[in-house]
């Protein structure tokens, strides 16, 4: 793309920003508040290209369940249902993939730069061919769940308010595209870290700063705001807020719970933004039987049940991807693609991109640095024909473990540690992605020698990972962090141990566990490295530290503290306050780097703490403690200093953004927490844009004992009565219950929609 064409406005604008700008999005208004039987009224039930009629049973909160006689009905009727729920935002999410920002953004900011990028690495760079080789069963269900989805938008009348935000038309859809949505959903966390680190290389101190990141380890814990290019913040935002990168999964199995049967409970972490990022909805034809949440616009269970068994799961954050330089590869190996670019209220461009045999060139790209002379190439295992829809398909029709295994078989990315639990009570895990073969030591740079790929010449699959089944403890869980060795390395970056570690505690000597522990659980807001950190400041306060009335008070809330991230905690206010101006004062130059690219665990600077000089921490800590005190004076609990803003993404958009705010709610937990809320480590009120936003328990006793909720509604029609109508719930940690069985569904689902042919 002509380079000058984003920068014709400041690069810290958004795409939203740049729809701001556009006088169809000022004088086009959302639509107004919109009833439940509104809202089902729209849904075509006439003249379908159906088989037989099909029954769709609708909750309170618009929660849909299909029941068909074919499959193929099923999945059409899965496609109307996902059309009318969530068509805005599968376009989004359809245009993001395929790097058509601009088409929507125009020429402002940084949406050049991003689109760019993304149009190098060609996230559907194997669509169309792995839609070509599908097993004939998946692609009649891909099939007929894309024409329920083009049936919807060529025929209602009411097309949804981002259509005329955005510019969009009725754009029909072809099976591979929802195929290129998948791999959006499963980009590589280690290109969140280059992100942030590439910049970083030309430092004279740049292998103590590499060693330092590999060291900790860790991509998530709360750090200050990285204040970094502001396009790579950008398409790092819009990759978080479009991938799986977090959750807690755990299930018990029969001799822990109070039914003797597998209890499991998964909670997926990933923007807050309204929409949900996903949409729970129910089938049952002859091949299926499920009910979970699904991506919109892709059609299978990603975390749910079916009759025989239960999974969640956890991004595993496993090494998907290498940098590689190729600056020695000769000239006839390098081939180039023209990509047109339109540009909405500009003229259209072009991007040039480069592939190697060893992936796109992604230092073509202007946002992306490299040293002079170097040359980098992506190597992606999301860029080999994987085909994770018959394997989701595959664990969606599972009867047992080793259908459930076998079908993961196949399953490349996003790589997960998946949880399983069944209806005779088992439990079990597996780390299920492809691999390289690399070598167990740790790489000397995030850009590898040419001489790396050949690891790439053998490809690790689930069956030679880590997996268990009924372990001695009667429990599996995951939370992004760092699984169980390998012969090969899995990742470089993961989670710390909080979550696990917490899980494994409650969960250890449990018994009688039920449905209500599990959910008291999923919302605990204890965290341990917190507690340790806080043990280290109190104990190591030299007595000769000066403390004013500040400090005092803030000294007073630390030391009653609970380790309890809850609304009314002032020790949790004090904590985060007097943290923030702790740790950086305890840094060197490279851990500063470190930590604020990545972070580490509380627990880490526990024993900096701890291995200070006392005379070297008098001052510092007096200095956190007053902090402390006077943010306490003005926020006094946890629920003052931390909220969340309800609101939908278009919020952003300058001018216009306050018609897309729901309301701002105070918020527990933090950001290493089971109630998983991240936000900035700050000395003053902060929010929460990243963490839990839906859950799912079920009691595998019972096919009816399936509960669920999400952070928003299940409805993407801004204003309707189920756009935001689980805010409260969600909050107060309570679930919507979903049952199974058809004679229950028809009991509690008061809506019914019928299909005819």
């Amino acid at each position: 793309m002509r380079k000058s064409l984003s920068r014709l406005a400041s690069r810290g604008l958004t795409v939203a920003a740049a729809i701001g700008l556009s006088s169809c999005a000022l004088l086009s208004s959302p639509p107004g508040e919109t009833t439940l039987q509104d809202r089902l009224a729209v849904m075509p039930t006439q003249n379908l290209p159906l088989e037989q009629p099909v029954t769709i049973y609708w909750n309170a909160h618009q929660v849909p369940f299909i029941e068909a006689t074919t499959d193929q009905d099923a999945a059409f009727a899965l496609g109307l249902v996902h059309a009318h729920l969530r068509l805005g935002q599968m376009e989004l999410l359809r245009r993001v993939s395929q790097a058509r920002l601009s088409e929507i953004g125009g020429p402002i900011g940084p949406v050049g730069d991003i689109e760019e990028v993304l149009k190098i690495i060609d996230l559907g760079r194997t669509s169309k061919q792995v839609y070509a080789n599908m097993p004939a069963d998946t692609r009649a269900w891909l099939d007929s769940f894309v024409a329920g989805v083009n049936h919807y938008q060529r025929t209602t009348d009411r097309l949804p308010h981002e259509y005329t935000l955005l510019g969009l038309d009725r754009e029909p859809w072809q099976p591979h595209e929802i195929l290129t949505i998948g791999r959006l959903a499963s980009v590589d966390v280690s290109w969140l870290v280059w992100f942030r680190l590439m910049a970083l290389r030309d430092r004279p101190d740049w292998p103590e700063l590499w060693a330092r990141a590999l060291e900790q380890g860790t991509a998530s814990a709360t750090s200050f705001a990285w204040q970094d290019d502001k396009a790579i913040n950008r398409l790092a935002e819009l990759l978080t807020l479009a991938a799986k990168w977090g959750s807690n999964s755990f299930a018990v199995n029969g001799t822990k719970t109070a039914t003797g049967n597998a209890i499991i409970a998964s909670d997926p972490h990933l923007g807050v933004g309204l929409p949900n990022l996903w949409v729970l909805a129910g089938v049952k034809s002859p091949s299926y039987h499920t009910v979970g949440l699904m991506v919109p616009g892709i059609p299978f269970v990603a975390v749910g049940r079916n009759q025989d068994i239960a999974w969640g799961g956890t991004n595993m954050r496993s090494a998907s991807s290498d940098l590689l330089d190729v600056s020695s590869v000769s000239v006839d190996q390098i081939t180039q693609r023209e990509i047109d670019v339109d540009v909405r209220w500009w003229f259209d461009g072009s991007v040039t991109a480069r592939d190697t045999p060893y992936g796109p060139i992604l230092s073509d790209a202007e946002i992306f640095p490299a040293r002079d002379g170097e040359v980098l190439a992506l190597k992606w295992i999301g860029h080999y024909p994987s085909d994770e829809l018959t394997s989701m398909l595959r664990v969606n029709q599972a009867a047992d473990w080793e259908g459930f295994r076998a079908a993961l078989e196949g399953f490349a990315i996003s790589p997960q540690n998946f949880i399983y639990a069944d209806a005779n009570g088992n439990v079990g895990q597996v780390t299920a992605t492809h691999l390289p073969a690399r070598s167990t030591t740790p790489p000397e740079d995030i850009v590898q020698p040419l001489e790396a790929a050949s690891a790439w010449d053998t490809i690790v699959t689930s069956r030679d990972l880590p997996s268990a089944f009924n372990p001695e403890d009667g429990f599996v869980a995951s939370a992004n962090n760092k699984p169980a060795d390998a012969a090969i390395p899995i990742g470089y970056f993961f989670s710390g141990d909080d979550r696990i570690l917490r899980m494994r505690d409650v969960l250890g000597d449990a018994e009688n566990l039920t449905v209500d522990d599990m959910r008291e659980l999923q919302t605990d807001t204890f965290m341990r490295s917190a507690v340790l950190l806080r043990d280290a400041m109190v104990s190591k306060l030299p007595a000769t530290a000066i403390l004013d009335a500040d400090a005092q008070k803030a000294l007073e809330a630390l030391r009653s503290w609970n380790g309890r991230y809850d609304l009314d905690s002032g020790g949790a206010v004090a904590f985060e306050t007097a943290a923030a101006v702790l740790i950086p004062s305890l840094l060197s130059p490279a851990e500063q780097v470190a930590f604020e690219v990545g972070g580490a665990e509380y627990a880490d600077y526990a024993l900096m703490v701890e291995q200070t000089p006392p005379d070297q921490l008098a001052e510092p800590l007096a200095a956190a403690l007053s902090q402390a005190g006077k943010t306490l004076a003005d926020h006094p609990t946890w629920g003052h200093f931390h909220t969340l803003k309800v609101q939908h993404n278009f919020a952003a958009i300058p001018l216009i953004g306050d018609r897309y705010k729901v309301a701002e709610v105070p918020w527990p937990g933090s950001g290493e927490t089971l109630w998983k809320a991240d936000h900035p480590l700050a000395t003053g009120p902060t929010q929460t844009t990243y963490g839990a936003q839906s859950r799912h328990i079920s009691d595998m006793s019972d096919l009816d004992s399936n509960w669920f909720v999400l952070l928003g509604g299940n409805d993407g029609w801004i204003n309707s009565a189920n756009f935001a109508d689980q805010i409260d719930l969600f909050g107060r940690g309570e679930m919507i219950h979903v049952p199974m069985r058809i004679e229950t569904i028809a009991r509690e689902f008061q809506y019914k929609t019928v299909l005819q042919p």
